[in-house]
């Protein structure tokens, strides 16, 4: 079965998944790879179904719709569809407030 969707990840979410995962290592590097695969397997599902993930309700409370979240708990991997293209821009901690990571990241200065 050929995929209907291109999935790109971001460089943010790409980071974030490799911060989790170093994260974890510290701990338990066994557990790492297996929050990379549970992630990674959760976001093979995006090629073929991502309506599948729910609209982010923190978002959605403001209006905003077009983002949508798979749940690896605790992990939260964000995504936008824009017509054949899915692109993941955060893979978020769910022990967090999401406003604050977002408001963060909007409001930090960037690097040239």
């Amino acid at each position: 079965m050929s995929a209907r969707y291109k999935v790109i990840w971001a460089a943010t979410a790409a980071d974030d998944l490799a911060d989790i995962v170093a994260h974890v290592a510290n701990d338990s590097p066994t557990n790492a790879l297996r929050v990379l695969e549970e992630i990674k397997q959760a976001s093979l599902q995006l090629y073929h179904l991502p309506e599948r993930g729910r609209i982010v309700p923190e978002l959605q409370d403001q209006g905003i719709t077009q983002y949508r979240e798979l749940i690896v708990t605790p992990w939260r991997v964000l995504y936008r569809i824009a017509g054949k293209n899915v692109f993941v821009l955060s893979v978020l901690d769910s022990r967090r407030n999401i406003e604050d990571i977002l408001l963060d990241r909007l409001t930090r200065p960037t690097v040239d």
